[in-house]
């Protein structure tokens, strides 16, 4: 008995063709991932006239605001920044200032006792001096210096002293001065009306800077 093909065919034509699913999550052709389908596809956006027409000049509003919120800090920042290097270069220049009139007053103190130093050392030479003074003088009286060799020596010595701003306080018949005289005798005297140096004991010594050592006389004094 020969099969009946005919009925198969029949059959044949009504059954559903196999479905083929890819479910590869790389592409065999590109090599992409392949997302499962519905899975993080982007969902269409709502269409919207209204929301799509407006949503670039919001975007270029706020892109103009960014801008010039930037540009303000930057203006600020250097408007600050200027300030600060004017704060600094007024510092500085009251340092300067401040280290100058420093220095001045150094630089006088240093010469006001440069000064005093050199004038107390030139007192003390002819501080020293003067018993050779007396020396001479104690000479000069007695006739020692009269045509002999010493008087050369003595005249030299008397010059040098004299440059160097020493002055004899040896002077009869002035108004006594306490701050240059030192009274050893007082005795009355005729038509005298104020104590005066009567005669000179000892010659005295001073400078335009102190008495290095006053005059012993003999003071007269007026008649009570």
């Amino acid at each position: 008995m020969a099969p009946h093909h005919g009925n198969e065919n029949e059959h044949g034509s009504e059954r559903p063709e196999p479905v083929i699913r890819d479910n590869r999550k790389v592409d065999p052709v590109t090599g992409e991932a392949r997302h499962p389908e519905g899975a993080g596809a982007p969902e269409a956006a709502p269409h919207d006239d209204g929301h799509e027409e407006m949503r670039p000049v919001d975007e270029a509003h706020d892109s103009g605001d960014a801008l010039a919120q930037a540009e303000q800090i930057l203006n600020e920042a250097e408007a600050g920044e200027q300030e600060g290097h004017a704060a600094v270069v007024e510092e500085l220049r009251n340092d300067l200032l401040r280290l100058q009139a420093e220095y001045v007053n150094y630089r006088r103190r240093v010469d006001r006792d440069r000064a005093v130093a050199g004038e107390a050392a030139t007192m003390g030479v002819l501080s020293s001096l003067l018993p050779v003074l007396d020396d001479i003088d104690a000479a000069r009286a007695h006739g020692d210096l009269e045509g002999g060799p010493f008087a050369s020596i003595a005249g030299k010595l008397e010059s040098i002293v004299a440059s160097q701003g020493l002055e004899r306080i040896d002077q009869a018949g002035v108004e006594f001065d306490p701050n240059i005289h030192e009274a050893l005798i007082q005795q009355p005297g005729e038509g005298i009306e104020v104590d005066t140096v009567q005669q000179v004991l000892r010659t005295g010594y001073r400078t335009s800077a102190r008495v290095l050592r006053a005059a012993q006389v003999i003071v007269a004094t007026p008649q009570g």
